[in-house]
């Protein structure tokens, strides 16, 4: 094989390697409600009210079922969200507005994850790529909670200060 055509192939063989190597963006799972499952009542309960929180309060800004959802006490580690319910009302109240309440999440849910009192939910998400801002690439969101006595009592996220 002649220089050009070595380096042709060369060339190929490194473009598709990569193209193997390429990530894999995250998908939403479409059936949301089998996410919601457990063998364990308690842990099938939790994952309901977590669910059920993100879509009529997060998503659907209705911050008057907060009570219903969030322990007064209310513990919140993301570094931009100050804590305690009445501080999470306040917070998200100077910019979401109340809109219908979805049957399911509208944001690309990847899983449900619950054992105890712990729940998690997993997103497939799209950010700006900061070494091109005029194009995006997929990545994952986590929100874990702690629940006690029915309501959520703790939250995690991987937000960064802002």
């Amino acid at each position: 094989m002649n220089k050009p055509l070595r380096t042709l192939a060369l060339l190929a063989s490194l473009v598709l390697a990569g193209a193997a190597q390429a990530q894999v963006p995250p998908q939403g799972n479409a059936d949301q409600e089998s996410m919601l499952a457990a063998a364990d009542a308690h842990v099938a309960a939790n994952k309901r009210l977590v669910y059920d929180f993100w879509r009529e309060v997060f998503e659907g800004g209705h911050l008057e079922f907060a009570d219903k959802y969030l322990a007064e006490g209310y513990i919140q580690h993301n570094p931009n969200v100050p804590t305690g319910r009445a501080a999470f009302v306040t917070f998200f109240g100077r910019f979401v507005k109340p809109k219908p309440v979805a049957a399911r999440i509208n944001a690309p849910l990847v899983a449900v994850v619950g054992e105890g009192d712990m729940v998690v939910l997993a997103f497939a998400r799209e950010n700006p790529d900061p070494k091109d801002p005029t194009r995006k690439y997929a990545t994952t969101w986590f929100d874990m909670f702690r629940l006690e006595g029915g309501k959520i009592a703790e939250h995690w996220d991987p937000a960064l200060k802002q």
